[in-house]
């Protein structure tokens, strides 16, 4: 099992910027990747943003050049810094993990608000 704590989440105005924070604790050998989702209300999940093992990154369209993830590995902790927010952004934000033989584990959720 991986637990996952977020952190970070909040209310901004537009334009503004805030970074959230995921710790990794437990089983956390051979992850694959980690990485954001959000769910806005009435809409699907989606992927914001992730980032394997080695360091590669993808990015939603929407989020590109405004929201930048990284990782780090001794502190088994994901970030995601988002600038420049705007209304459409506001959602609930999840971190995941996906372990290198599929199991996926998720975290418990953050709100991430965007006042216009």
């Amino acid at each position: 099992q991986v637990q996952l704590v977020e952190s970070g989440g909040g209310l901004v105005q537009a334009g503004g910027s805030l970074r959230l924070s995921c710790a990794a604790s437990g089983s956390i050998f051979s992850i694959n990747a980690m990485g954001w989702y959000r769910q806005a209300p009435g809409k699907q999940r989606e992927l914001v943003a992730s980032i394997t093992s080695g360091g590669r990154t993808n990015y939603a369209d929407s989020v590109k050049g405004r929201f930048t993830i990284s990782r780090d590995s001794a502190k088994n902790t994901v970030y995601l810094q988002m600038n420049s927010l705007k209304p459409e952004d506001t959602a609930v934000y999840y971190c995941n993990v996906l372990k290198v033989l599929g199991s996926t584990y998720w975290g418990q959720g953050t709100q991430v608000t965007v006042s216009s």
